[in-house]
């Protein structure tokens, strides 16, 4: 299993100015449902921050999203290592197939994997 990338997820009610905000730290809008945003370096796009007013379909809203490229095989290990699913592996309408995992410190992260 390999990760592509690691992402944090911001949470935010302002989300126009938290995009202002880091637009000052060289972080530009790559992509905007409303709901969520994900922004990225122009110059390192592997440079990201995901900033989320709410998850529209998960009830509730992760702390980070780590990209897998097989996220079956990934959601079967979290399965088998008795990890506790949040949010049950599917796929989305925008290009992602995921689930949501807590992590051993109670964190919600967020596995997706594009399809």
């Amino acid at each position: 299993m390999s990760v592509r990338r690691v992402v944090p997820d911001v949470g935010t009610e302002a989300m126009e100015e938290s995009r202002d905000f880091y637009g000052l730290l060289g972080f530009e809008e790559a992509m905007n449902l409303g709901w969520v945003m994900n922004l990225a370096s122009p110059s390192n796009p592997t440079a990201q921050i995901i900033l989320m007013s709410r998850d529209r379909t998960a009830p509730v809203r992760p702390g980070m999203s780590i990209e897998v490229d097989d996220v079956d095989a990934v959601y079967a290990a979290v399965l088998d290592s008795g990890a506790e699913i949040v949010h049950p592996l599917q796929d989305e309408e925008w290009g992602v197939r995921r689930f949501f995992a807590l992590d051993p410190n109670g964190r919600v992260v967020n596995v997706p994997g594009h399809r």
